[in-house]
């Protein structure tokens, strides 16, 4: 399973001249401050309000940016994010994503869009560990792939949609500690796979951070940094000098 190189698209996709037109053409041939409490329905869950911006930069220079939001939705939470970013060619690149997510972080439903050169839409239905995935890449009929996992809990991290760290940063089990591995679905590539998240003593830590966690695949390593309530509040990729913080 070639899920590693999937998981570097993920992160630069567009952003170091990729376009989404390769992207899609991979799948063709196959990865703030809370804006309100909970109610008191939500409290064993292991999600928490929270909503801001991010800023996208590669070597220092800001190439875009991303606002989300996280919030319970009855008995449901409701995660969703907006990215836009240029290419080194100058093309705009936007993409957006909505989940729906059960109160212990299990993926229900997760609706996408795409744009560069062309247009893209899709869906995903989760139910006990199947992801049933649709895609509309302007042919005459959508694709259609099912995959199956060993959990329900899957960790949903698409094409260029950075906030869905921060629900993987709940997923992760900070009492257990050590190594975690989990299931992943690309949405987009319609790729599965597998991670490691480990928490980790990072060697510096600025004045918002808390905690760290090390988000790796056998040839790319993502530090995800987080603070005290484990918001998301910045991720680097140290291989490619990417990094995106919360502005």
């Amino acid at each position: 399973m070639i899920f590693d190189r999937r998981i570097v698209r993920l992160l630069l996709a567009g952003l170091l001249g990729a376009t989404l037109t390769s992207a899609l053409l991979i799948a063709h041939s196959a990865l703030a401050s809370p804006r309100s409490a909970p109610s008191a329905a939500d409290t064993s869950s292991i999600l928490a309000p929270d909503r801001g911006k991010l800023r996208i930069t590669i070597n220092g220079q800001v190439v875009g940016g991303e606002e989300f939001e996280i919030s319970p939705s009855g008995e449901a939470w409701t995660a969703r994010g907006s990215m836009t970013a240029h290419g080194s060619d100058g093309t705009e690149i936007k993409a957006s994503g909505q989940l729906k997510l059960s109160a212990d972080g299990a993926p229900i439903r997760y609706e996408w869009s795409a744009q560069a050169q062309k247009k893209a839409t899709g869906s995903v239905d989760f139910a006990g560990g199947t992801a049933k995935c649709s895609a509309d890449l302007g042919a005459a009929s959508p694709m259609r792939k099912d995959f199956s996992f060993g959990s329900p809990r899957i960790a949903v991290l698409d094409n260029n949609l950075y906030y869905q760290y921060g629900v993987l940063a709940r997923l992760y089990d900070w009492k257990a500690g050590g190594k975690q591995t989990f299931p992943v679905l690309i949405p987009q590539d319609m790729v599965p796979g597998t991670i490691d998240v480990q928490s980790v003593s990072p060697p510096q830590l600025q004045k918002t951070e808390h905690d760290a966690l090390r988000v790796s695949t056998p040839d790319l390593e993502i530090l995800v940094y987080l603070d005290a309530n484990h918001r998301l509040m910045r991720l680097e990729v140290p291989s490619s000098n990417v990094t995106i913080e919360r502005e």
